[in-house]
């Protein structure tokens, strides 16, 4: 059962809706943007064939899952959790104090069936400065890195006011942003504000400029899930 005490607010509607227009994104499939009050959570509940990322923003997240594997994650932290062919976990604030805020990300795997399995990454907070930062990819180059098994990769970026950043791809792919904190201009047109998203395609070649300064979340994608 989810706590009275959460607030979340979402990017796709949740999957027992019935909008065909509003359901997935390529293979993304749910973007929750939680708050948590200190000592609640979301108690243990099941899922399957589904790859899940929980990235924390402020606070502190304890996860725990039937694996056996438990972890508390901050801020520069990230958990990816491959659901498979079946696991069961919880997720709650271990701070007395303070409330935790995440992004938890929802992506359909490429290959269905898989064991279930956990991961916790700590990734260099300070190399965001004024660049894309891959913190989750099917193809880890570090171990700062969570593998995903899926075609895609997850970047954070603190972009300072005065600086812009391309990001180019190949065709047939889609970008995902969502503005965590500030403003973002996209290809000198389109705006965006604190925690909007915009969903983009057909375009290989990206510039990202801020007025105010920006911390970002940009996904590289395949177009279909």
């Amino acid at each position: 059962m989810r706590a009275l005490t959460t607030q979340e607010s979402y990017a796709f509607r949740r999957v027992e809706c019935q909008d065909p227009n509003n359901i997935q994104f390529g293979p993304l499939r749910v973007l929750n943007d939680d708050f948590v009050a200190p000592l609640v959570g979301f108690g243990a509940h099941p899922h399957r064939e589904m790859e899940i990322v929980s990235i924390v923003l402020k606070g502190y997240l304890q996860h725990e899952d039937s694996t056996g594997h438990k972890a508390v994650t901050t801020f520069g932290g990230v958990q990816r959790m491959s659901a498979g062919t079946g696991i069961v976990h919880s997720e709650v604030n271990p701070s007395a104090t303070e409330e935790v805020n995440f992004l938890q990300l929802w992506f359909l795997p490429e290959q269905y069936g898989l064991p279930p399995s956990y991961e916790r990454t700590e990734f260099p907070v300070d190399k965001m400065k004024n660049a894309l930062l891959p913190i989750v990819t099917k193809h880890p180059s570090s171990p700062g890195i969570a593998h995903i098994h899926q075609d895609l990769t997850i970047y954070l970026s603190d972009l300072e006011a005065g600086h812009e950043l391309t990001f180019t791809q190949p065709e047939g792919r889609n970008i995902f942003v969502f503005v965590i904190e500030g403003d973002l201009t996209l290809n000198g047109e389109a705006h965006l504000e604190r925690r909007d998203a915009a969903r983009i395609t057909d375009t290989p070649a990206l510039r990202l400029a801020t007025n105010e300064g920006s911390r970002l979340m940009l996904i590289d994608l395949p177009k279909e899930g």
